[in-house]
C-alpha cells in the first residue's frame, strides 16, 4: 500500500470513527433523557439502541479496526446500501421521528441525516477500494449476510428481554403486528408472520436498488 492510499485511508478511518463517537455520544445522551427526564427512572425497551438506523452506530466504532478486506467491505456495503437505505426510508413517513420533546426530535432527524452522510461516504470509499473500482456482486451478499445476522441478533434481543417491557427491535417481534407503514396492512391478508417476512425481503430488495445505483456510478467513475 502506498504511503498517498495509507494517508488516506487513515484519514477516512478518523472520519467514520469520529461519527461513530458523536453517535454514541448523543445515543447515551437520548437514553438517559428517555429513562431519567421522561419516566422517571424506568427503562423503556422500546427503545433500546438496536434497531435497522442503530447498527451504523456500532460499525463505524469498528470498522477502522478491520483489516481482512473483505470483512471492511462488507460494513461498507451495509452502511451504503442498509444503512442509506434507513435514513432515506424513514423521510417517507417522518412520524416515527418526532417525540414530545423537541431536543428528541431534532436528534431524530438530525441521526438520519447522519447516516444518509455516512452512506453516501462508505458508498464512494467502497469503489474507491475496490479493484478497478468496480463493484462486484459478492459485495452485496456479504452486506446482506450481514444484514439477516442483525436480524438474528434483534430476534435474540425481543426474545431475551420481551418480559421485561415493550421490545420490537426491527419491528420484526412475532408478538406484535407488524406496524411499518405499507406493511401493516398485509397482515389481515397473510398473516403477521408473513407479513414481517415479506418485510425483511422488500428491505433487502430496497437495499439492492441502492447498489445497483452504486454499481452504475462505478462502471461511470471507471469509464470516465
Amino acid at each position: 500500500m502506498s504511503k498517498f492510499r495509507a494517508n488516506s485511508l487513515y484519514k477516512l478511518n478518523i472520519i467514520f470513527f469520529g461519527c461513530g463517537l458523536l453517535m454514541t455520544g448523543s445515543e447515551v445522551w437520548k437514553q438517559w433523557y428517555l429513562t431519567f427526564v421522561l419516566n422517571g427512572g424506568r427503562y423503556q425497551w422500546w427503545f433500546f439502541p438496536f434497531q435497522l438506523c442503530s447498527v451504523p452506530m456500532y460499525i463505524l466504532l469498528i470498522l477502522p479496526w478491520i483489516r481482512n478486506f473483505r470483512a471492511r467491505n462488507a460494513f461498507l456495503t451495509f452502511l451504503m446500501c442498509y444503512g442509506l437505505l434507513g435514513g432515506l426510508a424513514v423521510f417517507s413517513d417522518t412520524s416515527g421521528l418526532k417525540y414530545p420533546v423537541l431536543s428528541l426530535t431534532l436528534h431524530s432527524y438530525l441521526w438520519h441525516i447522519v447516516l444518509i452522510i455516512v452512506g453516501t461516504l462508505a458508498g464512494a470509499v467502497c469503489i474507491r477500494e475496490n479493484r478497478d473500482h468496480i463493484l462486484s456482486p459478492r459485495l452485496f451478499i456479504d452486506g446482506t449476510l450481514l444484514y439477516f445476522l442483525c436480524c438474528l441478533i434483534a430476534s435474540f434481543i425481543n426474545r431475551l428481554f420481551g418480559t421485561l417491557g415493550t421490545i420490537n427491535m426491527f419491528y420484526i417481534n412475532p408478538y406484535y403486528k407488524m406496524q411499518q407503514i405499507g406493511f401493516a396492512s398485509l397482515v389481515q391478508y397473510c398473516g403477521n408472520d408473513l407479513a414481517i417476512f415479506i418485510y425483511i425481503l422488500a428491505t433487502v430488495f430496497g437495499a439492492s436498488i441502492l447498489f445497483s445505483i452504486w454499481s452504475l456510478i462505478s462502471h461511470f467513475s471507471c469509464s470516465s
